[in-house]
């Protein structure tokens, strides 16, 4: 997909605003996996997640392409939505992002005070990019996608930190929403002629990107059934797809109890929170436990925006709902 020079050159936009997020061996979770393994904390963005790193690169790239642009409108769960509000701020574009109905109220916050303007539409994120689309059409503004080469490659960077930081790993777990994380992995592995292997996670209800995988195509869901809003969508990107098929091994699935079992332990064995999608690397490590002995293991927390509300419900309340 991407030169080890187009890489590099777009970890430096990331570096003007951005730090490395650390990587970290846990003596815990190696414990509780039999192996060594190694944490990519992308939780600890000032956004709270990866995608921070596309918007940067993106919204460099556009305006230097489109010099008269002014605003732009994307959708979201959220962290693809602080992504650009993040960017848009520095690089004075006014931004405006459609969100579901009954979006996280926390992500929505933090949206609202990085400057964006809010619109919710919809019961689930393919109703709100419909919705974003007709009103960038109507407002002459320009649409951001969710899955794009500058978005891509700006996510790349954390997989570049990664792997050139310990280029031993045989494994690497990443989560799957639309698609620019993972692709961003077998970009920089493949730029940097490594053999680590790169697994995609699903959500057992979200499952539309195993699908795919299964098929060697875009096959869309006609719903998204996650507390993991981050893995929530239905309709896959093609040319995402495309990536996938030819550079990951496997796509794993995992249910929303083994993503919670995972959240509490990264609590436990490391005091992070992760949310939903951060969560289900670490879930389809522990679900393939048997398979990872003697290997070097990497997992992407790719994020930590939980809301209190819903961590309450489906992770801290889990063990008393399983005991009783």
């Amino acid at each position: 997909m991407f030169s080890l020079s187009e890489l590099r050159e777009a970890h430096d936009v990331v570096q003007k605003a951005l730090r490395p997020t650390p990587a970290f061996a846990w003596p815990l979770l190696a414990a509780r996996l039999g192996t060594e393994v190694v944490v990519k904390h992308e939780n600890h963005q000032p956004t709270g997640a990866f995608k921070v790193r596309g918007g940067l690169t993106y919204c460099d790239a556009l305006v230097r392409r489109e010099p008269a642009a002014r605003g732009i409108i994307s959708a979201t769960r959220g962290n693809h939505g602080q992504s650009l509000a993040f960017a848009g701020r520095r690089f004075g574009l006014a931004v405006t992002i459609v969100v579901p109905h009954g979006n996280s109220s926390e992500k929505n916050a933090a949206m609202r005070a990085l400057g964006a303007d809010l619109i919710e539409h919809g019961t689930d994120f393919q109703a709100a990019r419909e919705e974003a689309m007709r009103l960038a059409e109507a407002g002459g503004l320009h649409m951001v996608p969710s899955f794009h080469r500058d978005l891509v490659c700006g996510v790349a960077s954390y997989a570049l930190e990664l792997l050139a930081e310990r280029p031993d790993l045989d494994v690497l777990y990443v989560p799957i929403g639309q698609g620019s994380g993972i692709c961003g992995c077998i970009a920089a592995r493949d730029a940097l002629g490594l053999k680590t292997e790169i697994v995609g996670v699903q959500a057992a209800g979200a499952p539309a990107y195993a699908l795919s995988f299964g098929a060697g195509r875009a096959v869309a869901t006609t719903s998204a059934d996650t507390f993991a809003d981050g893995m929530a969508t239905r309709a896959p990107d093609a040319e995402a797809v495309a990536v996938i098929a030819q550079g990951a091994s496997r796509v794993v699935l995992v249910s929303d109890d083994e993503i919670a079992e995972a959240i509490r332990a990264y609590w436990t064995d490391t005091h992070n929170l992760a949310e939903g999608a951060g969560g289900a690397p670490l879930a389809a490590a522990m679900k393939e436990r048997a398979r990872l002995a003697g290997r070097k293991v990497g997992l992407v927390l790719s994020g930590g925006n939980i809301d209190f509300g819903l961590f309450q419900r489906r992770v801290a309340a889990a063990p008393k709902a399983a005991a009783a």
